[in-house]
C-alpha cells in the first residue's frame, strides 16, 4: 500500500460506508465539492459494497492515519487512459479534526507517486474551486501548477465560482 510520512492509502472496505456517508452529509466537508443528490446510509452501503474492483481507469483508496489506522478521507485517480498516460485526481479529508495537519498533502503526494511510478502516468490533472485556497496550497506544495481557469463553473450558496485547472507532469512531484 502507498505509505507516506503520515498516511497509508488502502482500498475502501464495506465497513467504510458509514464514514463516507457521514462526510458526504456534512456541509463543511462538501463545501467546495459537487456532492450530487443526498443518499441514505443504506444507499451508501449498497454503493460501496457493489463498487467494482480498482482498475487502471479508476483507483479509489481510503486515507488512513499511520498513528492508529483511522480512516480520515479518500483519494481517487480516475479516467486514466493508458494510451495517453493521463488521469484526474479527486481527494478530500472528511474528518474535520484532521484538517490543516498535513494529511492531505501527504496523501496527495503518495497518490501522485503511485500514479507516476506504478501506473506509469505522464500527467495528473485536477479541478479546484478558485476560492479553495487551502487545497490550492496543498496542490502547489506537491508540484501542481495552475494551467487554466473556467469562469463561473461551480455554483454554491447562490453564487458562481471559477474553477482552476491544475496539472503535474511526471518528474515534477515535489518531496
Amino acid at each position: 500500500m502507498p505509505t507516506g510520512k503520515l498516511v497509508r492509502l488502502r482500498p475502501m472496505e464495506p465497513s467504510d460506508a458509514e464514514a463516507l456517508w457521514r462526510w458526504n452529509s456534512d456541509p463543511d466537508v462538501m463545501r467546495w465539492m459537487d456532492e450530487g443528490y443526498p443518499s441514505s446510509l443504506a444507499q451508501t452501503v449498497e454503493r460501496v459494497e457493489n463498487r467494482g474492483r480498482n482498475s487502471y481507469d479508476d483507483v479509489l483508496l481510503g486515507i488512513e492515519t499511520l498513528d492508529g489506522g483511522r480512516l480520515i478521507g479518500l483519494v481517487r485517480l480516475r479516467d486514466a487512459e493508458p494510451e495517453i498516460g493521463n488521469a484526474e485526481l479527486d481527494i478530500y479529508i472528511g474528518e474535520k479534526d484532521c484538517w490543516g495537519k498535513g494529511y492531505g498533502t501527504d496523501a496527495t503526494r503518495e497518490i501522485c507517486r503511485y500514479g507516476f511510478d506504478k501506473m506509469r502516468l505522464h500527467s495528473i490533472a485536477l479541478w479546484v474551486v478558485a476560492e479553495n485556497t487551502a487545497a490550492i496550497r496543498v496542490y502547489e506544495k506537491v508540484g501542481f501548477t495552475q494551467d487554466g481557469r473556467q469562469r463561473d463553473a461551480f455554483r454554491r450558496d447562490g453564487k458562481w465560482h471559477d474553477m482552476v485547472l491544475m496539472t503535474m507532469l511526471e518528474g515534477e512531484l515535489a518531496g
